[in-house]
């Protein structure tokens, strides 16, 4: 069921379903949440909070298909292919996406300096012989983090998905990730962090601008790839990392095959011999950032593939492998440094691949699709002391 409601600034009229619970005006980005009538009948509205135009951001494996490479198909029917309630581009809030801060988050509210945005992107491919089905548990459970462990309000939370919403403008479309992404960083001033997480598929293809050591290029493929192409690493690093001023800091986490250095930052980090590499591109093109910082964590490496599984959850449900061990390290302990992450995820990896290996079991090797788990890389805009720094913060 539908009904109405308006935006309080701007006065422009949005068709949602019932259930709906705010609105962020595409038009004037200001916020507004949806009340029911007194008989519960229809849609009324009031003003919770406004971002005006003015200040956007004023906010409190996969390897899938023939001559494919991309995450591991899952042919299982996951359990999380509920239809959404989402009223908004930019929340994507739902019945089943709606979360609520834990209260040591809610208590320590007005200690957080700077404000906080995220995007997350989920993409199944619906109806494709590639399609994947862990994807949108991998957007529950970062947004689960976000909110209950890391105190985003789910309003400045934008979700990008293809659960059956009625609304185009939260598909995860080129067009929608790429205005997304720009939505991310517009207005973001010192202080401010940023999130954006995708799963979904990942490719690589022929660098002609010298600007990789490999040689090749990484993508991430919206919804719509086949016909309106891959979004190319040069791409995503001139949208979300070049524009980072001094005191931003942008986390990204990128569950895909082939995408180790998806955001062409300078610096990859060496896990086994505990310092960082140089990974600037041979063409000396600009790929820092305007002083800000930019972070990413990925599920492998550039020639590696990604993994999916429900053998790391209590549900069985379908997730990308580093999404639910990242979940799971993440979700125990919010104050974990980068380093004691890296290393538990690794030895956590490891644990799980060697039993696979050691013990021939067929039922084992079909949660995997017989493929084993890659280690996560970390990159950065710059050398950190991974000891130090805590994750996402």
């Amino acid at each position: 069921m539908e009904g109405t409601a308006t935006c309080t600034v701007c006065k422009k009229v949005y068709r949602m379903p019932k259930l709906s619970e705010t609105i962020h005006c595409t038009e004037c980005n200001a916020v507004t949440r949806i009340t029911r009538s007194s008989n519960g009948s229809g849609l009324g509205h009031h003003f919770i909070e406004s971002v005006l135009n003015s200040k956007p951001n004023l906010l409190p494996s996969r390897n899938s298909g023939k001559n494919h490479q991309g995450r591991q198909k899952n042919k299982q029917q996951s359990s999380s292919s509920s239809s959404s309630n989402t009223a908004s581009p930019s929340t994507g809030d739902s019945s089943s996406l709606y979360i609520k801060p834990s209260p040591a988050v809610l208590a320590s509210a007005e200690a957080i300096s700077g404000r906080k945005r995220a995007l997350l992107c989920g993409v199944t491919y619906r109806n494709k012989n590639y399609s994947l089905s862990g994807t949108i548990n991998d957007v529950r459970s970062i947004k689960s983090l976000l909110i209950q462990r890391f105190g985003y309000p789910g309003e400045c939370i934008r979700v990008l998905t293809e659960e059956e919403n009625g609304n185009d403008l939260t598909t995860p479309t080129r067009k929608n990730i790429e205005d997304s992404l720009k939505w991310l960083v517009e207005g973001a001033e010192s202080g401010d962090s940023l999130v954006f997480f995708f799963s979904g598929h990942g490719l690589r293809q022929p660098d002609f601008k010298n600007d990789e050591l490999d040689g090749f290029d990484e993508t991430i493929c919206p919804v719509d790839f086949i016909e309106q192409g891959m979004i190319v690493d040069n791409d995503i690093n001139s949208t979300i990392v070049r524009p980072l001023k001094e005191g931003v800091t942008l986390h990204a986490i990128v569950d895909a095959c082939h995408s180790g250095t998806v955001l062409d930052l300078e610096y990859t980090y060496d896990l086994q011999n505990k310092g960082w590499k140089d990974n600037k591109p041979p063409s000396k093109a600009e790929k820092g950032t305007s002083g800000g910082l930019a972070i990413c964590l990925s599920a492998c490496e550039d020639d590696q593939m990604a993994a999916d599984t429900n053998a790391l959850t209590s549900k069985k449900e379908m997730n990308g492998a580093m999404t639910a061990i990242l979940f799971r390290m993440v979700e125990k302990d919010p104050e974990i440094t980068y380093e004691v992450l890296l290393n538990k995820m690794h030895d956590f990896i490891q644990q799980f691949n060697n039993k696979r290996f050691l013990i021939n079991n067929r039922f084992l090797q079909r949660l995997f699709h017989r493929r084993k788990i890659e280690e996560p890389l970390l990159s950065s805009s710059q050398e950190f002391q991974v000891s130090a720094r805590k994750f996402l913060r």
